[in-house]
């Protein structure tokens, strides 16, 4: 089956070289559209969609040549090019990096940190270290594993690396930062309507029981979807998760230890093996891969 074969490609050689790999084929097109189109708003979302229909054009041609073939090469096929939609081995070792490095020089896990976050990881301390940690595994459980794979399940692989296109152009463009405001508003809210069923999915697979309790941890931070699966964990492990001057999640939890990272990591990987699983068997019912 299609999906396991790509869990065991990401399991046994992790990513694609630079050259070969489709996300870094993305950015490329991403800079060649920014460059074609002078700033603006209106300019940003016609940039958007020239790019999201190349996406499209060359995963329907792919997904089209896929139903040619025979099953077993058919299988194959999709799964070399499920692939490199996801990716939870490269998180996981980022992740558990930043942990080891705790152990003996917080220089160098802030540092580690820095390639996984987007803020200021300069002036953290161990505590928030491992919590910029915890957060974006959790984020990104949702963003590059459940939500590929549950398209993937929808839409095949047009699904998949249209999901992967919309998620790489907001992290390019999103207009959270100022030089994209008016540029990639459309970038940014394509990924917010994509992740708003796999985020609470995430969280549900991460933290099923107290759902009152979820949806209020979920609703302190500004996005509409990373407070799900941060608040799930969090909820999950009795610790609080905090960006200092933006959000508290959990606030009557303890501050997370090395065990607690540990424990983070293995609650991922059940989970992740989870949504492997049920993605395989819908996948094959839907699809015959």
């Amino acid at each position: 089956m299609a999906v396991l074969l790509a869990a065991l490609l990401d399991a046994v050689l992790c990513e694609p070289p630079a050259r070969l790999h489709p996300v870094v084929g993305i950015g490329r097109l991403l800079a060649g559209l920014e460059r074609s189109w002078r700033p603006g708003a209106g300019a940003g979302a016609l940039a958007w969609a020239a790019g999201a229909a190349v996406v499209l054009a060359l995963s329907l041609l792919a997904w089209w040549g896929v139903t040619l073939v025979k099953t077993p090469l058919r299988v194959l096929i999709t799964g070399l090019l499920l692939w490199p939609a996801f990716s939870l081995q490269m998180l996981t070792a980022e992740v558990a990096a930043v942990e080891a490095a705790l152990s003996h020089d917080l220089d160098e896990a802030r540092a580690r940190l820095a390639h996984l976050v987007s803020r200021d990881t300069g002036g953290l301390d161990e505590a928030g270290v491992r919590m910029a940690a915890l957060e974006t595994l959790a984020e990104n459980l949702s963003d590059s594993l459940v939500a590929p794979l549950f398209y993937f399940v929808l839409f095949g692989l047009p699904g998949a690396w249209f999901y992967r296109y919309a998620n790489t152009a907001d992290a390019v463009w999103g207009y959270r930062t100022p030089r994209y405001r008016r540029w990639g508003w459309l970038a940014a809210r394509a990924d917010d309507a994509l992740n708003w069923i796999p985020a609470r999915l995430t969280a549900l697979l991460l933290a099923p029981r107290d759902r009152a309790a979820l949806r209020r941890e979920a609703g302190r931070t500004p996005s509409p979807n990373a407070g799900w699966p941060m608040a799930a964990l969090a909820l999950a492990l009795g610790v609080r998760l905090e960006k200092r001057g933006v959000y508290v999640l959990n606030p009557t939890g303890r501050e997370p230890e090395p065990a607690d990272l540990r424990r983070a990591l293995a609650r991922v990987r059940r989970t992740a093996a989870a949504v492997y699983a049920l993605a395989a068997l819908l996948s094959w019912g839907r699809w015959g891969v």
